[in-house]
């Protein structure tokens, strides 16, 4: 504990606590209330926060999990580069830099340092996605300086005055300069209002009170922290997932491996076996290798702790080599940095539940699914770019309880999508259908969610970019649990639905008036052996449109009669005693991890409408020969 700890007033402290939450909140609210594009107002795709004057984080917005290390990294970057001594008050610091902010060049960073009878005391910063940046409006991307205009770290405002030539150059280099000029206004009255209520409670209760109850809040974090932490057993926990590919290479997997050293209070999360960067564009900077971690820390240690502050992590450390997926140098490309942390995020929980049983989930859809479309107005011509989604999914059951269904993924927590009605009045899109995927839940004891998808119809001509992971790695179950959907994506022309996308990926799809694409999401895993779930919760998901009465059978072992929508008892029983007697449950355990979709050549040796993935039935899937498919899929990752 801190001098300054020891010193701070406890109810102040309490007062700065709930003060800085409430400071967040309203530089958020100011944000939403001002920008000019959807995707901050509407999907919310922005984070806020206060720092000390070391960029420490004091608090952040609730919203994105995945931002946790972005505003402070780069607030650290910055005093790296002015020192405290080259601040003054009126400043006001702009980045986007790919590899500080450890995302994408969408991302612009507005920091304020805040002063107080002359000295640096806090900054208010705001990250924001703009949609458009510049550089290639479609396809895939292999380097950086294709991605767009790059910022290095500039002082957009000195001692009050605006470096109006900085402005010039981002209005020449975007394609809509008005509404990212309303964008920047707005992140702009973000970081004022912070500024002006901190000072205001600096003015309330003193300057030494409110710093001092800053440092007790960190304590108190970190305290809690290693005490939840000791709470874990000591060992080393280790797993490892994959990702599709890397947008260039559909046939080359994306290895992830992590490692998990527990030691009395402290945890270290490994990443120097995560795959090293890819040509495509799913890199993201250390900056968000370090998130993942924290990411996972949080949830496991102190999830409803508030506010997000540095304390919590102080007995995290993290290992992370240059050069990874997760920490990627230039010049390698970052377009869409947000995908392959959510996997290592769910991976790290896949280490711990040996250890964590009763905290972890199994596995989610993990990824945004997001159709991104670019056309013109037919009335104006005027460019348009709108974000379809996210699309929101399945996430993995736990010991207690089902997942939840259609809930946004762990990278973008407080996330929306847009709504359809809205889409529809701004663009030529007719949204057909938004409705949950029945099947897509994995089944278990308890069932993972269930995943979204979206039917959109093209009213006018328009491409199609979509870059959506985890097709093929599906979400896994625990403990017997076995695996939710993948994503994926479909298209419709001249009425006729088919994949056209190898590993859900499209690139520049020209889609006509009529045409449509279907988007859907994945499940989650489920939890324990499907054959301990209740013939009656299964009859009631049946009922629901959750699950079907043929999955029903196939994955749970379960006999409905769909003509009376009754469980047949006897045949359940004879069904699941054929199942257990065939141990899938033991071969589940070792072969399904990670889970792989079921290969067009497996299921066309199937009954039509088979699920991609491997079902109970001993006459189908549960026979050796897809088992040992599945254990030669993973042999094949390990390598």
């Amino acid at each position: 504990m801190t001098e300054q700890s020891r010193a701070a007033n406890p109810v102040v402290t309490e007062l700065v606590r709930n003060g800085v939450i409430a400071v967040t909140e309203e530089m958020k609210t100011n944000l939403m209330r001002t920008a000019y594009n959807m995707i901050i107002y509407e999907a919310l795709d922005f984070t806020v926060g206060l720092f000390t004057a070391k960029g420490e984080t004091i608090s952040i917005g609730l919203g994105l999990p995945m931002f946790i290390r972005g505003m402070a990294e780069t607030i650290a970057a910055k005093l790296r580069k002015f020192g405290p001594d080259g601040l003054e008050p009126g400043d006001i610091l702009l980045t986007n830099d790919a590899y500080i902010t450890g995302s994408h060049l969408n991302h612009f960073t507005f920091s304020l340092p805040i002063f107080h009878d002359g000295d640096l005391i806090a900054f208010a910063c705001c990250m924001a996605h703009w949609p458009d940046v510049g550089g290639t409006l479609g396809g895939i991307t292999t380097d950086i300086y294709s991605e767009g205009l790059q910022i290095p770290i500039l002082k957009y405002q000195k001692a009050g005055v605006v470096n109006q030539d900085l402005v010039d150059v981002i209005r020449m280099n975007v394609r809509l300069p008005d509404r990212a000029m309303g964008d920047l206004r707005a992140q702009l009255t973000a970081i004022k209002t912070g500024e002006r209520r901190f000072l205001e409670m600096i003015e309330r209760y003193g300057r030494d009170a409110v710093l001092d109850g800053v440092t007790a809040i960190m304590d108190q974090s970190e305290r809690a922290a290693r005490a939840r932490t000791l709470a874990i057993p000591d060992g080393v926990y280790e797993a490892q997932s994959f990702m599709d590919d890397d947008g260039l290479d559909p046939e080359r997997p994306i290895a992830i491996k992590v490692k998990v050293v527990v030691a009395g209070d402290t945890m270290t999360v490994d990443l120097t076996d995560v795959a090293t960067q890819v040509r495509g564009f799913y890199n993201s900077g250390a900056t968000t290798g370090r998130a993942c971690a924290q990411v996972a820390f949080k949830c496991l240690t102190s999830p409803t702790d508030y506010p997000v502050n540095e304390g919590s992590f102080r007995n995290l450390n993290v290992v992370l080599p240059p050069g990874k997926i997760v920490s990627a140098v230039r010049p390698a490309p970052m377009r869409w940095w947000m995908t392959f942390p959510m996997t290592i995020v769910d991976t790290i929980f896949k280490a711990l539940a040996p250890a964590l049983p009763d905290a972890v989930i199994a596995g989610h859809h993990a990824d945004l699914c997001i159709g991104a479309v670019t056309g013109h107005q037919p009335g104006s011509g005027e460019l348009f770019l709108a974000f379809i989604g996210p699309l929101g999914g399945g996430w993995g059951a736990k010991r207690s309880e089902d997942g939840i269904s259609a809930t946004v993924c762990i990278n973008d927590g407080d996330t929306h999508n847009s709504p359809c009605e809205q889409m529809e009045a701004k663009y030529p899109l007719l949204f057909e259908r938004h409705a949950l995927v029945a099947d897509s839940g994995g089944a278990g004891e308890h069932r993972g969610g269930l995943g979204v998808e979206y039917v959109v119809q093209a009213r006018a001509g328009i491409t199609l970019n979509t870059s959506i992971e985890r097709k093929n790695c599906l979400p896994w179950g625990l403990e017997g649990g076995l695996a939710g959907a993948g994503n994926e994506v479909l298209l419709r022309r001249g009425g006729e639905v088919g994949s056209e996308a190898p590993n859900a990926k499209l690139y520049s799809t020209r889609l006509a008036a009529g045409d449509a694409f279907i988007l859907r999401s994945g499940g989650g895993g489920g939890f324990s052996s499907p054959l301990k779930r209740p013939p009656s919760k299964v009859l009631d998901d049946v009922r629901n449109g959750y699950v079907s009465a043929d999955s029903a059978r196939r994955y749970y072992g379960v006999v409905i009669d769909e003509r009376t929508m009754r469980v047949d008892d006897d045949a359940t029983a004879a069904l699941r005693a054929e199942i257990a007697a065939a141990g899938p449950d033991l071969l589940s355990a070792r072969f399904r991890q990670p889970p792989r979709r079921l290969t067009p050549a497996q299921r066309a040796e199937r009954d039509p409408g088979h699920l991609p993935i491997a079902c109970l039935l001993p006459t189908c899937c549960g026979g050796p020969r897809i088992w040992q498919a599945l254990a030669s899929d993973a042999a094949r990752l390990s390598d």
